[in-house]
C-alpha cells in the first residue's frame, strides 16, 4: 500500500483516517466539498485535497488515479442518491486491483441474519422518515449503496459501525459478522479506532468482501472511569 484516496476527507472520521495514514507512511489524497476544504488546513501540503462532491464522478475519477486503497465514508446527505452515486464511482473508476473500504452503520444488513437491540430497531422506525420528509437525509440510500457494493466483485470492505464517541484510542476494535453477537454488546466505539480499523481493513486480506460490525474494545464499566 502506498498510495490511498480518502472520499469525505474534511469530516471527522475522513480527518482521523488522514491522521492513521499518514503515521503508516502513506501518500494520502482526497474529496471533499470546497466549502470544507478548510478544516484540512492543518496538515498543509502533507496531503492533496481534490475539490467536489464525492459523487461527482469526474472528481472522483481524477482523485483516484494511482491510488491502491480507498476509503470513503457513505453519508447519505439529501434525497438524491448521494451515497449510492458516491459508491458507483468508487466501484466503477478506482484503479484495478485498489482494496475499497467503506463505512456506515450497524443498521446495514448483507445477508439479513444481524439481530438488532430494540433500541435500535425503534430508532430505524422513526428516524428514517422523518429525515427524508425534512430532505435531511435518506437512509434508504445507503442502504442501496451498501446492496451495490455486497453485488460487486471488487476487493471491498463493509465496515459497520455503532454508535460513535469521542475519547483517545482504544485499539483495534473488535469485530463480529453479525450485530447481535454478545462481542458486540457494549455498542459503542471511538471514532478515533472506527477510523483505525478502516485504515487496517486495507492491508487485511481476511476482510475482504466482508461486511465487519465493529465495537470498541475497553468494557463498558470502564468508559465512565476519571480519565477514560
Amino acid at each position: 500500500m502506498n498510495r490511498v484516496c480518502i472520499l469525505g476527507i474534511s469530516g471527522k472520521l475522513g480527518q482521523y483516517m488522514i491522521g492513521h495514514a499518514l503515521e503508516r507512511g502513506y501518500q494520502v489524497q482526497g474529496v471533499c466539498r470546497p466549502e470544507s476544504m478548510g478544516k484540512l488546513a492543518r496538515w498543509g501540503d502533507r496531503i492533496r485535497v481534490f475539490p467536489g462532491r464525492t459523487d461527482d464522478r469526474k472528481v472522483v475519477a481524477e482523485a483516484l488515479k494511482g491510488c491502491d486503497g480507498v476509503l470513503t465514508v457513505l453519508v447519505p446527505w439529501g434525497v438524491k442518491g448521494y451515497a449510492t452515486g458516491t459508491a458507483k464511482a468508487v466501484l466503477d473508476l478506482a484503479d484495478p486491483g485498489a482494496r475499497l473500504v467503506f463505512s456506515c452503520g450497524w443498521h446495514i444488513s448483507r445477508d439479513g441474519l444481524d439481530r438488532y437491540p430494540l433500541s435500535l430497531r425503534l430508532q430505524m422506525l422513526v428516524i428514517p422518515p422523518i429525515v427524508k420528509l425534512l430532505r435531511v437525509a435518506d437512509i434508504g440510500d445507503q442502504e442501496r449503496a451498501a446492496a451495490t457494493i455486497f453485488a460487486s466483485n471488487r476487493d471491498w470492505t463493509v465496515v459497520r459501525g455503532s454508535d460513535l464517541e469521542e475519547g483517545p484510542s482504544e485499539g483495534l476494535p473488535l469485530w463480529s459478522a453479525h450485530v447481535g453477537d454478545p462481542v458486540l454488546a457494549s455498542n459503542r466505539t471511538r471514532r478515533t479506532d472506527f477510523a483505525l480499523f478502516m485504515v487496517a481493513a486495507l492491508t487485511d486480506p481476511s476482510l475482504i468482501r466482508q461486511a465487519p460490525a465493529i465495537v470498541s474494545r475497553a468494557a463498558p464499566s470502564t468508559r465512565n472511569r476519571p480519565g477514560s
